[in-house]
């Protein structure tokens, strides 16, 4: 069972790096991050609903405070899911990736704010480290060096910064309600949110147009089943060992756009991934800290999500 629960996290996490190579190839045919940002979510919303309806028992949609921290989840993965797509229009899937895989790292900072975590001297380097590696991915000490540009560096960190929401109000539901309540009220706010801020004409067009089966396959893997997979993994998954697992999604993604989408990476971009990457890991290894489990198990890396 441990076998298993531990293969249906890589499965997750191999399908959510999959997922920004497709989105990349839907941009660069003219559709816009944000209209394939809602149509990944509104597909996954239809897994999780029948996810409930198969499996309604305790769900918490009587509790407020369920409701109150979906919401708040749904917020955070919809900011994810929106600045990820935006970071690999503006730069590329790889780069956006790994960014947005910093996502535990801003749990840390936020958790030093609110006193939920002592910061250490180690920590402090580590994050250190992982500055030192966006630095060196992005190039931004050069001027539009390796086609990153600064509102791909920015919207890929914010990537990494919304999927921190996103696991703080899942944390927070959690006690209150079961995963697929909280996914539905989360994906319900996401599909709001974003079907307000997506151009009207181009989600119309989607339903019609020849790209449909990309959308379909995006939201299928990218939200449907990877979300269910990845929690019923995690059952029977430590924490320690699904952040080390999460890393298929950054090396997927970011084969996928040296490989489909002929995307190509300097040596010095690479080390800054590998710094980012073993420096996350590391951390959510490591950390016996409340808040770092729930990063190290939630994240879509990173909002996952």
């Amino acid at each position: 069972m441990v076998s298993l629960s531990t293969a249906f996290v890589a499965l997750a996490a191999l399908f959510w790096g999959l997922s920004g190579g497709i989105g990349g190839i839907l941009m660069a045919n003219g559709w816009n991050p944000l209209v394939v940002s809602f149509y990944r979510g509104a597909i996954g919303l239809l897994f999780v609903l029948v996810w409930l309806a198969l499996r309604p028992h305790g769900s918490g949609l009587a509790s407020g405070r369920m409701w109150f921290w979906s919401a708040i989840a749904g917020v955070g993965v919809a900011g994810n899911f929106a600045f990820y797509f935006v970071s690999i229009a503006e730069g590329s899937v790889a780069v956006a990736a790994t960014l947005m895989y910093c996502a535990p790292v801003f749990v840390y900072l936020v958790s030093f704010t609110l006193k939920l975590e002592r910061p250490t001297l180690l920590k402090w380097a580590a994050i250190a480290m992982v500055m030192l590696g966006i630095v060196l991915l992005t190039r931004i000490y050069e001027t539009g060096a390796g086609g990153v540009t600064l509102t791909g560096a920015v919207a890929g960190l914010l990537a990494g910064l919304s999927y921190a929401v996103f696991i703080f109000g899942f944390k927070y539901a959690a006690p209150h309600g079961s995963p697929q309540a909280i996914l539905v009220i989360s994906f319900a706010v996401l599909a709001t949110i974003l079907i307000g801020l997506a151009d009207a004409d181009q989600a119309l067009a989607v339903l019609s147009t020849p790209s449909w089966p990309q959308f379909l396959i995006l939201g299928v893997f990218g939200a449907g089943l990877s979300f269910i997979l990845y929690i019923v993994g995690l059952t029977h998954t430590a924490p320690a060992v699904a952040s080390i697992v999460a890393m298929v999604e950054p090396v997927t993604a970011s084969l996928f756009g040296v490989v489909v989408l002929n995307e190509s990476l300097v040596g010095v971009q690479i080390v800054g991934m590998g710094l980012i990457l073993v420096t996350v890991t590391a951390l959510s290894v490591f950390s016996m800290a409340p808040s770092a489990d729930v990063a190290s198990s939630v994240s879509r890396t990173s909002c996952r999500t």
